[in-house]
């Protein structure tokens, strides 16, 4: 157990471990809240993958600029006013709900903007816990408990959501999660931070974003790891945005079974955190991501086939651990790999290709669904994903290659007399 902790050894990671991951269970909360209501709202799975489209899609076009922005300026400042804005659009989704003025062109908006500020929170974040973690080979452990974190909260919050709009209603989610970024907020203020003022650049923001692009594009590691995560992010995950339709239509349940559907896939994806945190090295992570990218495929199929509530529950853990799993092995090797000058940036990337391409497989998912049906969508996801996999596979030798120079020079790979 204390190797599966080890990052918290580090006083500020384990601060913001703590107050992250209360805040996290509000933010799950507001999600199943959100598209709960959407649906109820207007029964439209096409809206669904609308709604999903405006929180996303500033972050596919913010993010290259946020990570210039993360390289050049204090992370743990930008932390501090991402975390107060957010509390503060919460608190704007419950005002609208306890008036009973709240409608699908408010939540887009606001939506929208949540998606501005995750746009720059995000890389953000990523980059700070190589900050927070005192010992550089407690960061892969750093990274996996950030994902059980995540998934933690991601099997609490729709629980506690399901229960919460079946007996009070979407209002009182909205104000547990505004009332929650209280605790991340409490824990930034509370680190012990150097706020050492980094050297002014010459250089136009717009040039240090073309630096940053051609470093990714000209890396095969990099760009392969980010495209295999793209085309997961885009074809794979619009399954969670379209749930609440299959709770409604095809599983005929209600709000509770949502939220038990979703805290399914989330014990898979906290069971996935857990197994990375247990590993000791970055090694046998390239495999890792094309095993876990078929489970997700393939677990995505099988959902799709399911009419029984029971049996859907048995799938979910599988598609939760196949995504986690493959997404946070994409962020151990990139934070692994990186030069440290360019690491806002691509992690700016890093959020493009996770968070910022789900837009387009939300609106995609939302008309597919609204044609052909939610099911059929998420099995051509599923099969989509399963050749991305097969893909990666076929690149795997040749990028061990080009990552061997830098996991010997870091001391991950023993150096081998010729």
């Amino acid at each position: 157990m204390p190797d599966l902790l080890r990052a918290l050894s580090s006083k500020n990671y384990r601060l913001f471990f703590s107050g992250q991951g209360v805040s996290l269970i509000g933010t799950w909360i507001t999600r199943i809240a959100t598209s709960w209501l959407v649906y109820r709202l207007t029964g439209s799975a096409l809206l669904l993958g609308v709604v999903g489209f405006c929180g996303q899609i500033p972050t596919l076009v913010l993010s290259p600029f946020a990570g210039v922005l993360v390289d050049r300026r204090d992370r743990h400042r930008i932390l501090l006013v991402t975390q107060v804005l957010s509390m503060l659009q919460s608190l704007a989704l419950a005002i609208l709900a306890f008036t009973g003025t709240i409608t699908v062109v408010y939540i887009m908006v606001l939506q929208v903007v949540q998606g501005i500020i995750n746009a720059f929170d995000t890389p953000a974040r990523q980059s700070f816990v190589v900050e927070m973690v005192e010992d550089r080979a407690h960061l892969s452990n750093a990274i996996a408990l950030n994902s059980s974190m995540v998934n933690g909260s991601r099997i609490i919050g729709p629980s506690i959501g399901g229960l919460l709009i079946a007996a009070f209603g979407e209002g009182w989610c909205f104000m547990i999660d505004a009332i929650s970024y209280i605790a991340v907020i409490a824990s930034l203020l509370a680190m012990t931070v150097e706020h050492t003022k980094k050297p002014a650049s010459n250089s136009r923001a717009i040039d240090e974003l073309r630096d940053g692009f051609r470093y990714v594009i000209g890396f095969p590691p990099i760009w392969s790891s980010l495209l295999l995560l793209a085309l997961v992010a885009t074809m794979g995950m619009p399954y969670s945005v379209l749930m609440p339709a299959i709770a409604s239509m095809i599983l005929h349940g209600g709000a509770h079974t949502y939220g038990f559907l979703m805290t399914a896939a989330g014990v898979g994806a906290l069971a996935g955190a857990l197994y990375l945190a247990s590993r000791v090295s970055v090694l046998g992570l390239g495999r890792v991501m094309v095993l876990s990218t078929l489970t997700f495929g393939v677990a995505l199929v099988a959902f799709s086939f399911s009419r029984s509530v029971w049996l859907s529950l048995l799938i979910l853990p599988f598609v939760g651990g196949g995504m986690m799993i493959e997404m946070a092995s994409t962020n151990t090797i990139l934070q692994t790999i990186v030069e440290d000058r360019l690491r806002g940036r691509v992690m700016a990337f890093y959020t493009m290709a996770f968070l910022g391409t789900a837009p387009i497989g939300s609106l995609l998912a939302g008309v597919l669904a609204d044609r052909i049906g939610a099911e059929h969508t998420i099995m051509l996801g599923g099969g989509a994903c399963i050749l991305a996999g097969v893909w990666f596979a076929s690149r795997l030798p040749a990028l061990r290659e080009h990552v061997r120079p830098i996991y010997i020079e870091r001391g991950i790979l023993p150096i081998v007399a010729p």
